[in-house]
């Protein structure tokens, strides 16, 4: 999906925060390795560049820096590569009319707001099937939780402003487009049908960034 924009200047937090994005894949790999898994266990053997993602609390892997970590992990190049797309195309525009402070706060915020529901009703979950969380060794990283939040900013500020899908190639205005993407998130998260995406944490990020936004605003959010 992009948004449309022309010339969109590459600097400020933005710049900085998909270089950091980037160094962190690049050197994870490289100093920490690649983690290796034991499926029949469901434990890993080596955590490799794995122990800077978010475990569940409690858990054997759990460190407390994961809470801020996981937001600059990536699984692969495809999962890197959109995420730092859309902060660019979207959290640029944001960061213009917020300045640097206000939008990197709030890209911490979403991706803590991300990590707090996703291991939130994940270890509901296992409570209810009557499993342990603590003895959980699933894991999740990426940026997603704070480009939702930066999508929920683009569409309050700039409900007008088309985003255009590439597949399929449609234009759609901000404020009709991601709650739509919002209810889909729910649907996939409740029902489990894409397994594997971590369908809370971009609700956890959509979500703590429309309540800071009303908590900054009084409710009163102006229109670009």
């Amino acid at each position: 999906m992009s948004a449309f924009q022309v010339n969109t200047p590459f600097q400020g937090v933005v710049k900085h925060l998909i270089i950091i994005n980037v160094l962190m894949f690049i050197g994870t790999h490289v100093l920490l390795g690649q983690d290796v898994f034991d499926y029949e266990r469901f434990d890993y053997i080596t955590l490799g560049r794995m122990q800077l993602a978010a475990f569940l609390p409690g858990s054997a892997h759990f460190e407390p820096f994961q809470i801020f970590t996981h937001m600059f992990m990536h699984g692969d190049i495809g999962h890197l590569l959109f995420n730092m797309l859309s902060i660019y195309w979207f959290g640029t525009m944001v960061e213009m009319i917020w300045g640097p402070k206000r939008f990197l706060f709030f890209y911490l915020f979403c991706g803590v707001g991300a990590y707090i529901l996703q291991n939130g009703v994940q270890w509901w979950e296992l409570s209810k099937e009557g499993f342990d969380p603590t003895m959980w060794n699933g894991c999740s990283l990426g940026a997603s939780g704070a480009v939702f939040g930066i999508l929920v900013a683009y569409a309050l500020h700039f409900p007008n402003m088309e985003i255009r899908l590439l597949f399929p190639p449609i234009a759609m205005r901000a404020k009709y487009f991601v709650p739509i993407i919002a209810v889909l998130e729910l649907v996939y998260g409740v029902s489990g049908i894409q397994s594997g995406i971590a369908h809370f944490a971009h609700l956890g990020g959509a979500l703590f960034g429309y309540l800071l936004i009303l908590y900054w605003s009084g409710g009163r959010i102006r229109n670009y």
